[in-house]
């Protein structure tokens, strides 16, 4: 099953990015997933394609019209379509590796960048679109935020990452932040690697990992502790 990705935005330019590179771009050139950018504007009614309007009540800034998103999201992802529906909002949940887990081990994703002040409430509530949030701070527009979850996403896809096992002790996934990696030279400006991962020793190895995991997200994340087991 091809994982799709729609993309609804004013700047469908930005698109595939960066997701056109590396490990996600050959992806996308074998099938593995896809990606379709689509002009919100085209679905506007006037000869000067107005997406956007005054906010109601009053207020500084613009806000994107219901009825032309509606037409847009319609057009895109019709009756019958299971994939969600998504937000880039800084208001939305945050994004989590579990549910990008979700999302990757679905048919994929439309995805509606906001931009201005932000979206009509009917039209999300219409829609059932979800808000979806990468981090606490505003950005231009969701486009770069859509960019980020497509990426986050695609890497999970079957096949993309050479050895999937190489996911699997990253940070997040496990709930705690990852461990230190090394590799060659032996000694760098004077810091060698530490004994214990030239030692062959995996129990040792494992533990260490473990404990330098604990130690990184106590931390810099000890909101993620409460729910870890933490090592004795």
């Amino acid at each position: 099953m091809t994982f799709k990705a729609s993309v609804l935005t004013l700047y469908p330019e930005m698109f595939p990015g960066g997701l056109g590179l590396s490990l996600a771009g050959r992806a996308l050139e074998v099938g593995t997933w896809s990606l379709e950018a689509i002009q919100i504007r085209d679905f506007a009614s006037d000869r000067h394609h107005t997406v956007d309007d005054t906010p109601a009540g009053g207020g500084a800034g613009m806000v994107m019209r219901a009825d032309v998103l509606a037409k847009a999201i319609d057009h895109t992802s019709p009756a019958g379509d299971p994939r969600p529906r998504l937000l880039m909002s800084p208001r939305g949940k945050p994004l989590t590796q579990a549910r990008v887990r979700e999302l990757a081990g679905g048919p994929g994703a439309v995805i509606v960048c906001g931009r201005f002040e932000g979206v009509d409430q009917r039209l999300i509530e219409a829609r059932g679109l979800e808000e979806v949030s990468i981090g606490d701070f505003i950005l231009s527009g969701g486009e770069p935020a859509a960019l980020v979850l497509l990426d986050a996403v695609v890497r999970l896809l079957p096949g993309v990452m050479g050895n999937a096992v190489s996911g699997e002790e990253e940070s997040f996934e496990n709930g705690l932040l990852e461990h230190p990696h090394y590799t060659r030279p032996q000694e760098f400006e004077g810091r060698p690697i530490p004994d214990v991962l030239v030692s062959g020793n995996h129990k040792k190895i494992a533990a260490w990992r473990r404990a330098e995991s604990e130690k990184l997200t106590r931390e810099r994340r000890p909101d993620l502790l409460p729910a870890q087991p933490l090592a004795k």
